[in-house]
């Protein structure tokens, strides 16, 4: 059963001012292992934690952080969380997060799809 459903875009360039504008935003949003992609990749990753937010119904106090795009032994992208995201996750008994990510045309984006058990 369909949990949740989340999609995002953001424009490479803008999203590339907005971080040298504010630097400890790349702290605040990426893990440290995401904080050395490109550009293009960090747009797309914040694309899918914002499509995960709202696939998960953006609950005050997320953590940025807790949720991680990471490429699987398949290269496929995957989201790995913990903390709040977990929690929310597990609350809502989601059992499958699926993630589409692309970038083209100087424009990220993410599509996130949680799958459950039917209550």
């Amino acid at each position: 059963m369909i949990v949740g459903v989340g999609i995002d875009v953001v424009d490479v360039a803008r999203f590339g001012e907005s971080l040298e504008r504010t630097p400890r935003l790349l702290e605040r949003l990426f893990t440290p292992a995401e904080r050395t992609l490109s550009l293009n990749s960090l747009a797309a990753r914040f694309a899918a934690k914002e499509a995960l937010a709202k696939a998960i119904g953006a609950p005050v106090g997320l953590n940025w952080q807790d949720a991680e795009v990471v490429s699987g032994a398949d290269r496929r992208p995957h989201l790995k969380y913990a903390g709040t995201v977990a929690e929310r996750v597990a609350e809502l008994g989601i059992r499958t997060v699926h993630l589409s990510l692309s970038h083209d045309a100087g424009i990220a984006s993410a599509v996130v799809v949680c799958e459950g058990e039917a209550p």
